[in-house]
């Protein structure tokens, strides 16, 4: 990585509504037809506000706010709306000839002009859409619309890991995998503090840019802007006995949990019960916010900070620790979301990683079916042992199942006299097998990705011997008769016996056992082994979801699956759309009408089991490879 330093004005990140479509079709639907409308409530920055500005865009729709300053003022959210002086009652008569109602921030609203918003929901002639805050005190008026059964109550729930990267993508760059990982878990679904913290990170820097790629990678300590300062500014202000102490003790003992029983435990329930401190059943306890920790450690002193903060030597145990962790669950074929913030935290203040940890971690991740997690990880171990063949093979592969030729093909490692052969720590990168990894194994795997990545599958299959399961992944599974076990065995019978339901039945096994990628290619052969199309049709759309999950993964299993349901002008538009064309610069590309283009989509989602057009380039083959 090399660092970079760019002009402020070219740092704007345009944010594009985006991951929000299954709940935008809800909000539409409600104000469609004889519906009544609905209340979106979650919490400050969770997008609310934008879901619904998105949901009426080309609507004749009037719209009114509540704000803290106008709270004892009665109808002061729809003096614009109303004449200066009326009656509820005249209030519910002027406003039931709007058709559609925007009501933001209606936890602000005053009592009287909340009991107009129920009035009108009892009326039923005004549409109504309504956002509330949670957490905020809510006039009774403004909750009863979802309790009394009014109006339906959509729960916002945190923009998943995978949009919130496809958030910070927009635009010419976006951060790398472990950057996305890291204000993810900063942020916790606030999309407000999202943008303020990238802002922050991109003003303040320094950034590196990832080498032969547009995106930036963040390391070093957390920026700590007003709306940081402000999620933590209730911690500065504990004064109990032992309260602070215990606070920063916790926070510069990051990334461990500390033993509640060498705290002050007066002082620890007290903050347990306020919701300040998180204690496991294990007694160990942490800081209830990621963002507390940075707070904290800025506003103490010096002095104070060389007491009690750790050194990455300190870390060393530890590290170690989580390596066998994540080394075991590969070993047992199970690869579900486990704890390892020791590492994070390593790379998150750029202190750097052993080569043999990051191996660990890509190969965990090119398991679940993170590949460009899988490639960071490796990067980052190849950052401090630049010749380290384990962290090559491991960005090979990532690359090589994300349908990038070039990358893939890179060589693995250096092999001047021999000695450096392939290979990689732990267990097999081959799930299902027990037996020490062996660099022969290791440089099977390699071959048959990259000539799979070329799109020579003969070749592909040529190469594979030792790791069985490739064969299974890429259709062969006659190759892999008799040396697979259990769950990969059942996947290899299946698809041996084109039987679909017996597919669902292993790609969802594979799923619960974290195996995103493997899970998306199973529900992708059971779609041509069905014989129902209805079944059919339900496995593509579970291979789009996990697709989607798996951060641009293009295998063969996947990019064969799809476009020969369509008529050939679907065909043509669903081309046009996954390579990234608005429905209107197709209709003008194709001389059709904005109209006809969106039928042909909507025709097309149904057939493939898609639900927007971001899902398309997981199952279209372009030219170019595109992010899934």
């Amino acid at each position: 990585m090399t660092t970079f330093e760019r002009d402020a004005k070219t740092l704007e990140l345009p944010w594009p509504f985006t991951g929000r479509e299954d709940e935008l079709e809800l909000v539409r639907r409600s104000l469609a037809g004889g519906r009544q409308g609905m209340v979106v409530t979650g919490p400050a920055g969770r997008g609310k506000t934008r879901l619904v500005t998105e949901a009426v865009r080309g609507t004749d729709c009037a719209r009114v706010a509540g704000t803290p300053e106008t709270r004892g003022l009665p109808f002061a959210a729809f003096a614009h709306l109303l004449p200066e002086t009326e009656s509820l009652h005249r209030a519910v008569q002027l406003l039931s000839s709007v058709r559609l109602l925007l009501v933001d921030d209606a936890h602000l609203l005053d009592d009287v002009s909340a009991a107009l918003v129920h009035q009108l929901a009892v009326h039923g002639r005004t549409r109504l859409l309504v956002v509330a805050t949670d957490g905020a005190r809510v006039p009774g008026a403004i909750s009863r619309l979802w309790t009394g059964e009014l109006l339906p109550r959509l729960a916002l729930e945190p923009l998943p890991r995978e949009e919130t990267a496809r958030l910070l993508a927009a635009g010419a760059g976006g951060p790398e995998a472990l950057t996305v990982n890291r204000l993810y878990r900063l942020c916790r679904g606030d999309l407000r503090l999202l943008r303020e913290l990238v802002d922050a990170v991109r003003e303040r820097g320094p950034l590196h840019r990832v080498a032969d790629s547009a995106e930036w990678a963040w390391r070093g300590p957390v920026p700590i802007t007003a709306t940081v300062r402000e999620r933590a500014v209730h911690l500065l202000d504990r004064a109990g006995p032992g309260e602070r102490e215990t606070l920063d003790r916790l926070a510069f003992g990051e990334p461990f949990p500390m033993d509640a029983d060498t705290l002050d435990l007066d002082a620890l329930e007290a903050l347990e019960t306020d919701g300040l401190v998180h204690v496991d059943e294990q007694g160990a306890a942490r800081l209830a916010h990621p963002l507390h920790g940075p707070v904290l450690r800025a506003a103490a002193g010096r002095l104070r900070a060389r007491r009690l903060a750790r050194t990455p030597d300190s870390c060393a145990a530890a590290l170690e620790t989580e390596t066998a962790t994540l080394t075991r669950a590969i070993a047992e074929t199970d690869v579900r979301a486990v704890p390892a913030p020791v590492g994070e935290w390593l790379v998150d203040e750029a202190f750097g990683i052993p080569a043999r940890h990051a191996a660990v971690r890509a190969r965990f991740a090119r398991l679940r079916g993170a590949l460009r997690e899988a490639a960071a990880w490796a990067a980052e171990g190849l950052r401090t042992t630049p010749d380290d063949p384990a962290c090559h093979l491991e960005l090979g592969l990532a690359a090589a199942q994300s349908g990038d030729p070039e990358h893939a093909m890179s060589p693995p490692g250096p092999d001047t006299d021999g000695s450096a052969r392939l290979s990689a720590p732990g267990p097999s990168s081959f799930p299902g097998r027990s037996t020490t990894d062996s660099p022969h194994v290791a440089e099977g795997s390699a071959a048959t990705w990259w000539a799979a990545a070329r799109g020579d599958l003969d070749a592909a299959l040529a190469t594979v011997r030792e790791e069985p399961y490739d064969a299974v992944r890429l259709g062969a599974p006659d190759r892999a008769v008799g040396r697979l076990a259990g769950v990969f065995a059942d996947h290899a019978e299946a698809l041996t016996h084109g039987d679909g339901p017996a597919l669902d039945r292993a790609a969802q096994a594979l799923e619960e056992r974290g195996f995103l990628l493997f899970a998306a290619e199973a529900y992708a052969q059971a779609v041509g082994a069905h014989r129902d199309p209805s079944a059919a049709r339900t496995s593509r759309t579970r291979t789009v979801a996990l697709a989607r999950r798996c951060q641009g993964a293009r295998t063969p299993a996947l990019s064969g699956l799809v476009l020969g349901e369509l008529t050939a002008r679907q065909r043509q538009i669903v081309t046009l759309a996954a390579a990234g064309l608005s429905n209107r610069q197709i209709a003008e590309k194709l001389t059709l009408s904005i109209r006809t283009v969106g039928n042909h989509l909507y025709s097309a989602y149904a057939r493939l089991g898609a639900s927007d057009r971001d899902a398309l380039p997981c199952l279209v083959e372009l030219p170019e490879a595109q992010p899934a």
